[in-house]
């Protein structure tokens, strides 16, 4: 019996003594002067939350605390401005402040952490061209948006999507070799926040996700934003919806109804929308009359701008907003992310394509009032 209980002892000695008790953060940060605040802080819709703060001495610092669940956080010190992202989970974690080079700084010892560092690092190659592309061709882009030159901006748009298409590559690798981890989950929500991964893509890495790894706050995201994706699927009936158009007067879909019909998600600060406006106006003054309609749903907040692109931009077609940016009720409704996004209705108002532009938009209104 007494051999019995001292079992129980040592197993409750170890149980004790597991690394998921707390959290301890030991952070060098060297030429930072003593008595700097150092500051824990999350994200929110408002900007960042301060969670908790030390002082340095001593060119160091440390935290110590209980995480319930991983969480994703910055760390920054007082007066500097950049922060460093990192997850806070139980365990010892390090961190290495650079004062002249925040974006050098390091993160690592706890598993989520090891793993994120390691992403960020094969990362950077691909961001580094993407920026240096950005850099190089500016200026070619706002003097293509300004002419609408849909030749250009198409050309550098395709262009930059290659490195685009390596980053969404990296984060797909990632979740599938480690479908138990925090970070499959955040790279998951953050497909859905930028549309940047098709929504079966999206769901079939959702189910391959742990229980343990989705069960926080990004994976509701990823999980309520799926169960909205479903009420506006290909095959479903658009759900109808009201706004007042540019002269105050409220519209719904239901009344705009055509033939065909595209619901057009757009505003005036979009530069990809405005580019694409030049393609649907000649799609809409050569197929109207034949029964097109369009409703177009701005993101925008304010009423002039709105009303000024509609006009620049010769939108003859039904226009609606709210004029609530990205908390407007209708982009809520169908699920917008991220702009332009285009909805095909039939005549019934069912949805029987979504995103299309250019030559493959036209075929597919053409095909659905049987011209060709």
């Amino acid at each position: 019996m007494k051999k019995f209980f001292l079992v129980l002892s040592i197993a409750a000695f170890f149980a004790s003594c597991k690394k998921d008790d707390g959290f301890t953060i030991i952070g060098e940060a060297k030429g930072v002067e003593n008595d700097k605040m150092v500051i824990i802080a999350t994200q929110s819709d408002l900007g960042p939350v301060s969670k908790d703060t030390v002082k340095v001495k001593d060119g160091k610092f440390e935290f110590k605390g209980k995480s319930e669940h991983p969480e994703f956080c910055f760390l920054r010190i007082q007066d500097i401005g950049d922060m460093i992202p990192f997850v806070l989970e139980n365990g010892k974690i390090k961190v290495e402040f650079v004062k002249d080079s925040v974006r050098n700084s390091r993160v690592s010892g706890t598993v989520t952490n090891d793993q994120f560092q390691k992403y960020n690092d094969e990362s950077k190659v691909i961001y580094k061209k993407m920026q240096a592309f950005q850099i190089a061709n500016n200026q070619r882009m706002a003097t293509a948006q300004q002419t609408n030159d849909t030749v250009t901006i198409n050309s550098l748009r395709k262009q930059f999507m290659v490195y685009q298409d390596q980053m969404n590559q990296k984060s797909e690798d990632f979740i599938q070799k480690h479908p138990d981890s925090f970070l499959s989950v955040m790279l998951l929500e953050n497909f859905v926040k930028f549309q940047s991964l098709p929504v079966d893509k999206i769901e079939k890495y959702y189910k391959l996700l742990t229980a343990d790894a989705k069960n926080n706050q990004h994976g509701d995201t990823v999980k309520n934003f799926l169960a909205k994706q479903s009420a506006v699927e290909v095959g479903k009936m658009a759900p109808d919806f009201s706004a007042p158009n540019p002269e105050g007067k409220t519209v719904s879909l239901k009344e705009s109804l055509g033939k065909v019909t595209i619901i057009d998600f757009w505003a005036s600060w979009c530069g990809p929308c405005r580019a694409e406006n030049p393609n649907v106006v000649a799609l809409y003054n050569e197929l109207h009359a034949k029964g097109l309609n369009i409703i177009g749903v701005s993101l925008d907040q304010d009423a002039a701008k709105w009303k000024e692109a509609i006009a620049k931009d010769k939108l003859a077609w039904t226009q609606v907003s709210n004029l609530k940016f990205w908390q407007d009720p209708i982009a809520e409704q169908y699920n917008v992310k991220a702009i332009p996004q285009t909805f095909i209705l039939d005549a019934s108002g069912k949805i029987v394509a979504k995103d299309l532009k250019g030559a493959e938009l036209k075929a597919k209104v053409l095909a659905l009032l049987g011209t060709k």
